[in-house]
């Protein structure tokens, strides 16, 4: 009999409480395996909060969350998470080549050949000095860094967000292809709903700390299909929003 493998990440009543009151609250959540799933919602809706437990940097206050049947500790990431956000940080003293020896030595599953691969693939010079790269230049080697340690969840904090139109493009074009190629369950974030109609096939949207909607976006499209203006995700993601800030 074969074993079912656990979720990515499920959730049950999640909730997360700082000094300033409740970020996240009664969350219930499932992030189903192989997808590229857009994480939305407007400032304030508890979005990183909920990158932050997924990836083991925070800890619920209550409720629990599993990521692949274990539970975060809130001391260190999953070793089959990685997680890259909009500050890349790289040591602007070393060369790319550095950088992705320095992945080999702080990741136990380190695939050598495969960052060295997306990096070359990239045209990113290996002598180059991290601190000397483009915007978009860095955000390669930030993203071989992430998925030299071959993970099974890729969580990404608006990573394309200090990079030009084209960029963006070309950046999130390559890398869901990479991750869908490998297997790999993409959760996104970002503010550009429209980069995300192409390229995502799940959406969680979340709204003054709680989740508003989630499924798979065409069986969401199909349920809205009567309403007209709802036919494209960033439309029905955005009238979402407009509704949750109005009431």
């Amino acid at each position: 009999m074969r074993v079912r493998e656990h979720p990515p990440v499920v959730a049950e009543n999640l909730g997360k409480r700082y000094a300033r009151g409740w970020a996240l609250r009664d969350c219930a959540l499932e992030i189903p395996a192989g997808r590229t799933v857009a994480l939305v919602g407007p400032n304030g809706a508890g979005k990183s909060t909920l990158m932050g437990m997924i990836t083991g940097l925070l800890r619920p206050t209550t409720g629990r969350i599993s990521v692949f049947g274990d539970a975060p500790t809130g001391r260190g990431m999953h070793p089959a998470v990685a997680f890259l956000t909009q500050a890349k940080p790289l040591y602007p003293q070393f060369t790319v080549a550095e950088t992705l020896r320095f992945g080999r030595h702080a990741n136990p599953g380190w695939d050598q050949a495969y960052a060295e691969g997306l990096v070359e693939r990239a045209q990113v010079p290996f002598a180059a000095k991290a601190g000397t790269l483009s915007g978009g230049q860095r955000t390669r080697v930030a993203l071989a860094l992430a998925l030299g340690k071959r993970p099974r969840l890729l969580v990404l904090d608006e990573p394309l967000a200090d990079l030009d139109p084209l960029a963006r493009e070309a950046v999130l074009r390559t890398l869901v292809d990479e991750c869908r190629a490998q297997g790999i369950t993409v959760l996104l974030s970002s503010h550009v709903l429209a980069e995300l109609e192409d390229v995502c096939d799940h959406l969680v949207l979340l709204a003054d700390g709680r989740v508003r909607l989630a499924g798979d976006v065409s069986s969401l499209l199909r349920a809205h299909a009567g309403q007209p203006g709802l036919d494209r995700l960033s439309r029905l993601a955005l009238a979402y929003m407009r509704a949750e800030v109005a009431a």
